[in-house]
């Protein structure tokens, strides 16, 4: 994997043209290095969404560079040929939802990604295993998704997300729909995650009751991202990223 993590510069995003066209994304700079857990807050509408998006290859921005590892995959133009192949093989991505397949157990949901990259059917399902175990829910590898709790299901989401060994992961309000114990334990397990297998996580958040973990945290407004020193620098709060 290359060590480099996720670095943006200068990414711009209008959406519209003319006396209609509305910037979505000002000039925003962002560097975010492997096995580090990064939180990205700010109010609806300040650009949240469309970064992510940007980030995850799902639209394209309207000007700037990223920079995934050592390549560099937009640079005023795309230059990935396949986008779909770099958002299956180098970009995890973990939802407010699981959304799990709800006619595959536990081990297929987690192994179909690298199979589907062409990874042999027993080693996508080795790696599942590996990170099942990781994530301690390798007792429920046989399960289907109903059968599972919502911790569960999110740990499996997690699980899934890191499969391909991506070199970053994109966490859209991973928390969200979960109480306090169990949105702590999700936050341990990025932060557990991410220095084991040298990931960038990057965590989109309203959930007050995570955003004091982060050591960074980069706060949007007005589609501008301002760099801020985070609680977990200072508290020692467990779950703060390393």
């Amino acid at each position: 994997m290359t060590g480099n993590g996720i670095r943006i510069e200068g990414l711009r995003k209008r959406y519209g043209s003319g006396d209609t066209a509305v910037d979505a994304l000002k000039g925003v700079d962002m560097h975010v290095l492997p096995g580090e857990v990064v939180g990205l807050i700010g109010p609806s509408g300040s650009g949240k969404s469309t970064l992510l998006k940007c980030l995850g290859a799902v639209i394209a921005p309207t000007g700037g560079r990223m920079i995934l590892g050592d390549e560099v995959i937009y640079d005023e133009g795309w230059k990935v040929r396949d986008l779909r192949a770099l958002r299956r093989d180098r970009i995890g991505f973990v939802f407010q939802a699981p959304y799990l397949i709800p006619f595959l157990d536990v081990t297929d949901n987690v192994a179909l990604l690298p199979m589907l990259a062409g990874v042999p059917n027993g080693d996508a399902r080795a790696r599942a295993t590996e990170l099942l175990a990781a994530l301690d829910v390798q007792h429920r590898s046989q399960a289907m998704p109903a059968q599972l709790s919502g911790g569960e299901q999110q740990r499996v989401a997690i699980a899934r997300g890191l499969v391909n060994r991506p070199p970053v992961i994109l966490a859209d309000e991973p928390t969200a729909p979960l109480d306090s114990q169990r949105a702590m334990a999700v936050v341990r397990i990025l932060n557990d995650m991410a220095r084991k297998y040298e990931t960038a996580i990057i965590v989109v958040t309203h959930d007050e009751k995570i955003i004091p973990t982060f050591k960074r945290i980069y706060h949007i407004r007005d589609g501008i991202a301002h760099e801020e020193s985070g609680a977990g620098a200072t508290s020692g709060q467990p779950g703060a990223s390393s």
